[in-house]
């Protein structure tokens, strides 16, 4: 139902002086007490304050002493198996990404979702392998330990052959020590409160990334799909070279691989389908992967895959747990760029899918606390031989489908990570890289889903949609590290771009109300005679200071330069009249005293004497010639080519100008000056500037930039537009609206 309603205030017109002394606006020692207050009242909260600090970084001693068994016990247990089972092949899987050991994808679904358990405060989110982490660490580990450099000698020749088993030990160390650095990164950020940088990662950004990450996936997996063994290549343009490699080695495709992937490809797209068809009436998602990888495991170990048609598996898979190790901190120099690229990115996935999750469920998560528990998850899981994770979206949305309640539900899928670690790891050896590379490819599905951004954000937004096209090309091309920093900077370069050139507007009053809008977008909108009222869209600050300026001139007619000009010409003018005037009054007085005379009457003789000498030049009806008349003369030769036509859009009824800055949130002291200038200008053409709808922030930025003087004093600082139209010289408006003193 649409209510209507009216009201009326009645009050007097405030400028920012009279509105300080209505509300008693604070000081700054007001907000900040003395330093002796604080130190007393922080040592009568220290016990409190400690207590809270406790629990907000150990959020786990808040939660669990209320956890109830019966309520969540069971739900978090149901959940817990099914984000566990799907841990298993998402692990192993993604390890192929990662280009390091099945087994060490396991080890990392395990030990960071432990240590998240009790610092994390997302009761949904699902820690372990992700797919786009696990590309960027692959690409970090297959840069520092490529196959060329583990080949085995034959005496004092190298073969073809690589050294697969030193190979990987060196790889498993570059991707710990690249968690470990990126996890203590993200602790670090979030100890000094730095939570906030996911802000920086706008969504298309952030879909743009993960699109060109999924496509970076697809190519890292095609050796596995078509068998072949393309050239390694990094840096620039990497992924194009190798994408190229693959297609000059189809013609050596092993055709047993490329059937085992089809197969697999085809039945894992089939089962998820009718999945989701039945999603309603399934208490619980059927594991395709799972039982896939059971299958193809059972198959693959009856049939001989290995021997008798030579498709690559997984091979030995160590059971038991693997003692912690410092990782090589000697690494760290080369792949801090890499760490910290992981760590943003896998904050900025986590923190999005928390929000979420706790926007539906009605609960709170901590930025800054989070960035901290997956630090810690990270950096205590690189000791373990762990690589990067963070919150996968398709495990989390299982933990909360299925009734997760808490991290219980964490806990429980670890558990079954466990088990499988220690009893039925051996049981995966036989299982081809095929199937695993084909469930990545499937799991992508909902990435490659994401190139319908273009046609959506053409329809809403342009910048948005070049900010996505950006991103896309620099991650393809760049490859993920260096994509992502050009990213970040062309969308910040975006958001300049949008503040220098903003929206410059002439407001209008809108019949019988207080409101002011663009007259060029309402009809209605009638400007106040006499009045211009200029607003920008954006804060005025260096960037655009100089533009806006010159919008100012432009959308108020008044081009300053040449009216200074015109003016001075008319003062010069009105000069040379009063300096004719006066000597034409000398003359006609040297003229009146002529005629007077001095009579001598020496020896009685009369002499007439004149009383003042005359020249012939002073007879004249001219002025005479001094220098400074000279210059005079020249000035006004150059201003007779300024007229009012070629002053634009002038008109002489404009007496005054309201600046509104209720868009505006801050000001430099380049915008200070600027301002400076336009209130001399326009004073100098006898037009009046008054400012209005400022922040008590910008008013103090104004203050310490020593904006007031004499000549601009805080009465032309007005709380609203309204109350400025109001303080304007009211007998020469006539505006659309009756104005009651008092309104």
């Amino acid at each position: 139902i649409q209510r209507l309603g009216k009201y009326r205030v009645e009050r007097e017109v405030l400028d920012e002086r009279r509105l300080e002394e209505l509300t008693q606006r604070k000081t700054y020692s007001d907000i900040q007490p003395p330093l002796t207050h604080r130190l007393k009242d922080s040592l009568r909260c220290t016990v409190p304050k400690l207590k809270r600090s406790v629990l907000n970084s150990f959020p786990v001693l808040y939660w669990l002493p209320k956890y109830s068994v019966w309520d969540y016990g069971m739900p978090d247990l149901v959940s817990g198996i099914s984000v566990g089972i799907m841990h298993l092949p998402q692990g192993m899987a993604y390890a192929l990404l990662a280009s390091v050991p099945p087994v060490f994808g396991l080890y990392s679904s395990l030990y960071p979702a432990l240590i998240y358990f009790f610092f994390g405060t997302s009761r949904h989110i699902s820690i372990g392998t992700f797919t786009i982490l696990s590309i960027m660490v692959g690409s970090v580990t297959e840069r520092l330990a490529p196959d060329e450099n583990f080949l085995k000698r034959n005496g004092t020749n190298f073969t073809a052959e690589v050294d697969i088993s030193a190979r990987d030990s060196y790889r498993v160390q570059v991707a710990a020590a690249t968690t470990v650095l990126g996890g203590l990164i993200q602790v670090l950020l979030g100890v000094v409160k730095f939570g906030f940088v996911g802000m920086y990662l706008s969504e298309p950004l952030v879909r743009a990334y993960t699109t060109a990450a999924a496509a970076h996936a697809v190519v890292a997996q095609l050796k596995y799909i078509f068998g072949v063994s393309p050239a390694r290549f990094t840096g620039p343009l990497s992924q194009v070279y190798t994408l190229v490699d693959v297609c000059s080695l189809l013609p050596e495709t092993h055709l047993p691989t490329l059937a085992v992937s089809a197969l697999t490809i085809g039945l894992l797209i089939a089962a998820k389908e009718l999945n989701s068809f039945f999603s309603s009436k399934l208490p619980v998602p059927i594991p395709v992967e799972l039982i896939t990888i059971v299958a193809a495991t059972l198959i693959s170990s009856y049939t001989h895959l290995n021997t008798n048609y030579t498709v690559s598996v997984v091979g030995e898979i160590p059971s038991g747990l693997s003692p912690p190790s410092v990782p090589d901190v000697s690494i760290f120099g080369e792949v801090i760029g890499d760490a910290f690229a992981l760590a943003i990115v896998g904050y900025a996935v986590s923190i999005s899918l928390g929000k979420t999750f706790a926007l539906k469920h009605g609960y709170k998560v901590d930025s800054n606390q989070e960035l901290v528990a997956l630090g810690l998850s990270n950096a205590a899981g690189g000791f373990f031989q762990c690589f990067s994770v963070c919150s996968s979206m398709s495990r989390s949305l299982i933990q909360e489908t299925t009734g997760g309640k808490t991290q219980m539900a964490g806990v429980a899928a670890a558990l079954i990570v466990l088990v499988t670690i220690l009893k039925l790891g051996p049981l995966f050896q036989e299982l081809p890289k095929a199937v695993l590379a084909s469930i990545v490819l499937v799991n992508l599905k909902g990435m490659f889903k994401q190139y319908s951004d273009i046609v959506t954000l053409w329809r809403s937004s342009k910048i948005d949609l070049v900010v996505w096209l950006v991103t896309w090309v620099s991650t393809m091309l760049l490859n993920l590290d260096l994509g992502l920093a050009a990213s970040i900077i062309f969308a910040l370069f975006t958001v300049i771009f949008r503040t220098q050139m903003p929206t410059y507007s002439v407001l209008g009053n809108v019949p019988d109300t207080e409101l002011y809008v663009d007259t060029e977008t309402h009809r209605e909108a009638k400007e106040i005679p006499g009045v211009t009222i200029f607003r920008s869209s954006a804060t005025v600050y260096f960037a655009n200071a100089e533009l806006y300026l010159d919008a100012l001139k432009e959308k108020s007619g008044l081009d300053i330069s040449k009216m200074i000009i015109y003016k001075r010409r008319q003062e010069a003018k009105q000069r040379r009249r009063e300096k004719r005037a006066e000597r034409r009054a000398k003359r006609q007085t040297k003229r009146e005293v002529g005629n007077d005379t001095r009579i001598d009457e020496t020896n009685g003789t009369v002499f007439v004497i004149p009383t003042t000498p005359r020249t012939p030049e002073e007879d004249q009806d001219g002025d005479t010639t001094t220098l400074g008349s000279s210059t005079e003369d020249t000035l006004s030769r150059d201003l007779e080519r300024v007229s009012l036509g070629s002053l634009g859009k002038w008109t002489w009824d404009i007496h005054s100008i309201i600046l509104d800055l209720s868009t505006t949130n801050f000001i430099d002291i380049v915008a200070i000056k600027m301002m400076k200038n336009i209130f001399q200008d326009f004073r100098e053409i006898d037009v009046d500037i008054y400012i209005a709808g400022c922040q008590v922030s910008v008013v103090e930025q104004l203050e310490r930039g020593d904006f007031f003087s004499e000549t601009v004093t805080k009465h032309q600082l007005f709380a609203s537009v309204h109350d400025a139209v109001l303080f304007c010289p009211q007998d020469q408006i006539r505006p659309s609206v009756t104005f009651h003193p008092a309104l």
